[in-house]
């Protein structure tokens, strides 16, 4: 804009200026005023009450001073952040930062381009096999898909690790938590985490990993033999399904492929690089994410059960049955424990629970007991006597000798001593 141009653009504000303090002083009405200066009587009216509230400077023009997001400069800066901050993110994703946290609000497609020109960023176009579609379940709580995903979250800044992840069928609300590794104990802990905070889901929709199905041959009587957090969901009255194919399940990879995309880039920007940061991270992240990409449920109706009367330690733990011996003690993991009172029990139920301790019951009532540190001393009458020397050898045609060794004595004894 030119020297001219500016002055113009002074002289005019002027004019309105002194229009609307006509207005406000009674001589002149807002219909006259709107007629002269060209405006609406409703624009009339916000410039009086803005002249009341700042003054003489209310006349202004509020893009005053503010740079113009059309100029080139605009676009150069866009594509400078998106090289020096944002190299790996998508048009989408790259969007919504550059709202929450530059400040600059421009459309999608427009990023696109722009990247598009730059050589930043080119199409993906993927030819998928053709499946038949799952309709989603109509309750809320009526199926719950679960699943472990292995991946670098925090690229190179921490250990490696697993998020444990759920996620609804209708309605696609999603819970996760990371853990180390992907084994019974994370999976029965995430599983408590979510039903005290949501309720007990009806069916539980998994693979065929060694922690959800196990593989050991059925018994005699044909039962399905169950793995640790198989017996547990059982206990809970939650039917398990697992899936043949990682697309029957479709639904959590699909997720997985989201967060592997937007949750490790959201870490990445907030600088977390450990698994309880992360954790903490994901309580508020995750709300924020349901409210923007969870469906409402076909119908209105939580089928989740509330957690009542229940005890999870008793359920949600690792149960192993040991033999109690005759000096009331057992063996668990390479060390004896001895139980304190007398049990007429045979056998007794160890529970080892989420947090690390340890239990033990009979008949659903707990037994107290003690490690045994040092195994005690047997006395010295006590010990076993034990033969030196050869000892007895029977003799060659002896009964309990077999008849193979009988003959080759035989045929060896008639060698040596030259006779047939």
């Amino acid at each position: 804009m030119v020297e001219g141009d500016i002055i113009m653009v002074r002289q005019t504000e002027l004019k309105r200026l002194h229009v609307i303090r006509k207005v406000m002083e009674g001589t002149l009405t807002q219909r006259d005023a709107a007629d002269l200066i060209s405006l609406t009587e409703r624009q009339i009216r916000r410039i009086v009450a803005r002249i009341r509230e700042e003054g003489d400077k209310g006349i202004r023009h509020k893009s005053r001073g503010r740079p113009s997001h059309r100029k080139l400069p605009f676009k150069e800066r866009t594509v400078q952040l998106y090289r020096s901050t944002y190299p790996d993110f998508g048009p989408t994703l790259f969007t919504e930062k550059l709202q929450e946290r530059e400040g600059i609000s421009v459309s999608r497609e427009t990023v696109r381009t722009w990247l598009m020109e730059e050589g930043e960023w080119k199409k993906h176009r993927r030819r998928k096999a053709h499946r038949q579609w799952r309709e989603r379940k109509d309750c809320y709580g009526e199926m719950l898909q679960m699943d472990g995903s292995h991946h670098d979250w925090f690229e190179g800044r921490g250990p490696r690790c697993v998020l444990m992840a759920y996620i609804d069928d209708a309605t696609g609300s999603v819970y996760g938590r990371f853990y180390e590794y992907e084994g019974t104990i994370p999976a029965m802990d995430s599983f408590m985490r979510y039903i005290t905070k949501y309720g007990i889901p009806l069916r539980v929709y998994l693979d065929k990993h060694t922690t959800y199905k196990s593989w050991a041959r059925r018994d005699e009587f044909e039962t399905e033999p169950l793995s640790q957090f198989g017996r547990a969901l059982q206990e809970l009255g939650v039917k398990m399904l697992h899936a043949h194919s990682p697309q029957a399940k479709g639904r959590i990879e699909r997720l997985f492929q989201t967060l592997q995309d937007r949750l490790v880039k959201e870490m990445r920007l907030r600088g977390v690089s450990t698994i309880p940061e992360a954790n903490r991270f994901l309580a508020s992240y995750l709300p924020a994410y349901n409210r923007r990409f969870s469906v409402p449920p076909k119908k209105n109706e939580d089928l989740h059960r509330m957690v009542k009367d229940v005890d999870l330690d008793t359920i949600l733990c690792i149960k192993t049955e040991r033999t109690l011996k005759n000096d009331h003690t057992i063996q668990y993991k390479g060390t004896l424990y001895q139980m304190e009172g007398r049990t007429r029990a045979k056998k007794v139920m160890v529970e080892e629970l989420i947090d690390g301790r340890m239990r033990v019951r009979h008949n659903g009532v707990l037994l107290s007991f003690h490690p045994i540190v040092q195994r005690p001393a047997t006395p010295e009458n006590e010990r076993p006597f034990i033969a030196r020397g050869k000892g007895h050898r029977p003799p060659i045609d002896h009964a309990w000798r077999p008849s193979w060794f009988k003959r080759s004595r035989r045929e060896d004894y008639g060698t040596a001593t030259g006779v047939s």
